[in-house]
């Protein structure tokens, strides 16, 4: 078959689209920033397109001569890089358009387990808009509800959990006891290809989840276990710092950063993850458990090091920006004088000093919001190592003197310096 995928390069997307291409399938890979996706997964024959604003007639080109499509694209939350409604219900609507035109004989979507009327959320909401638009569709359907879905791969809100279960002597747990059923990527992406057997039901809502309900407790504690950590006392966060830390989340959001800690997150893991694990007998079909699906994938040192450097990178993101910030605060105000004596003194004139004081402390304040703003990060972290090496280099010919200095003004820049490395090095979000 010819399968188009959309949002082929996502957690889900990508277990689905290695499963197809090892059962022989041809796969079209469908998303709006696929140059990495081509690397990443060379089989594909990718094409862009965003949900969110691609028109029927696009998607009609698009889906030429694909026997199935497969919907693994979605938002939590709304920001300015995701618009729930647009993904969600619009681009949903036009896409069973657009399949009906292209005679597309099958339409496989991936929602959420738990979404319900009684749930409230706009991201709940869309889903269930989502549904109700697919129930009237003259195109084939399966809507297939995961629970938490856990992978290999690290990537939101279970890479929040390794990140919690690798806290340094404490386990770091808000709702702790809300509980959640799990489904693994490898089983989900089996699960999709049972879908497009001629033997699959149709026109059908498929809960994902193994029958074993988990407490959040015990999901962190056990992830602990399976990174080959000590044990360690669990805190339970306190609801109203949750709701800050969610609150600080969706600030940071306006400036690109899709944090999995947001209120949408929150919301949903306060109210759980459980749905019916009899629906698995409809595809025959049976998810494995947590613990089965911990012990087929054991933990290396890749795995230890990311969730320590879970939380380290937020810490040293904000410290670089307060670093070169302040720099140039400090630059231009209480510090302005000194900075253009330590010039003069090297015999530099007065008026050139001045004005390459004013200019280096603007140039720091620059990168430090550079850095604040997610889509220029990656340049801003690259400028700083390069306008640090110059003010190294730039210091060893005017004042090498200063190296000798026993407050380290050229000394404190070399970690400095392999702190934006190391910031760089981690910046990946898939």
């Amino acid at each position: 078959m010819r399968i188009a995928i959309i949002g082929a390069y996502g957690l889900i997307g990508s277990y689905v689209s290695a499963r197809l291409v090892a059962d022989g399938h041809g796969v079209i890979g469908i998303g709006r920033d696929i140059e990495a996706a081509r690397r990443r997964l060379p089989a594909l024959d990718w094409k862009r397109a965003d949900l969110a604003d691609c028109g029927v007639e696009d998607w009609t080109a698009l889906l030429a001569g694909a026997d199935a499509v497969i919907n693994c694209a979605g938002a939590l939350q709304d920001s300015p890089r995701d618009d729930l409604r647009a993904v969600h219900v619009d681009g949903v609507g036009r896409l069973i358009q657009a399949c009906g035109i292209a005679g597309v004989r099958r339409i496989v979507h991936i929602s959420a387990a738990g979404v319900s009327p009684e749930r409230t959320t706009a991201f709940n909401d869309t889903k269930l808009e989502a549904e109700r638009l697919l129930a009237h569709a003259a195109t084939d359907w399966i809507i297939l509800r995961p629970g938490l879905v856990f992978a290999p791969a690290a990537y939101g809100g279970t890479a929040l959990l390794r990140g919690l279960a690798g806290l340094p002597g404490v386990s770091l747990v808000a709702h702790g006891e809300s509980l959640v059923q799990v489904v693994g990527a490898e089983d989900l992406a089996l699960a999709v290809a049972r879908c497009l057997t001629d033997e699959a039901p149709t026109r059908v809502s498929l809960d994902l989840v193994h029958e074993e309900a988990l407490s959040l407790v015990d999901l962190v504690t056990r992830l602990r276990g399976w990174l080959g950590l000590p044990p360690a006392p669990v805190l339970r966060l306190p609801s109203y710092l949750a709701r800050a830390t969610a609150a600080a989340s969706d600030a940071l959001a306006w400036l690109g950063w899709r944090s999995p800690m947001r209120t949408a997150a929150l919301e949903q893991l306060r109210m759980g993850v459980r749905g019916r694990a009899e629906d698995a007998a409809r595809l025959d079909w049976k998810p494995r458990s947590f613990d089965a699906l911990l012990a087929a994938a054991p933990s290396g040192v890749q795995e230890r090091w990311f969730a320590r450097a879970y939380f380290a990178k937020p810490a040293i993101l904000l410290c670089l920006f307060a670093f070169w910030f302040l720099s140039g605060v400090i630059g231009l105000t209480v510090g302005f004088r000194d900075a253009v004596g330590v010039l003069t003194t090297s015999g530099i004139k007065a008026a050139p000093a001045t004005a390459a004081v004013v200019v280096g402390s603007l140039v720091d304040m620059t990168l430090a919001l550079m850095l604040a703003y997610r889509p220029t990060t990656g340049r801003a972290l690259q400028a700083m190592l390069l306008v640090t090496a110059a003010y190294l280099v730039g210091g060893a010919v005017v004042r090498p003197d200063l190296w000798l200095d026993p407050m380290g003004p050229l000394l404190k820049s070399v970690p400095a310096g392999f702190l934006a490395l190391a910031a760089l090095t981690t910046l990946d979000e898939r």
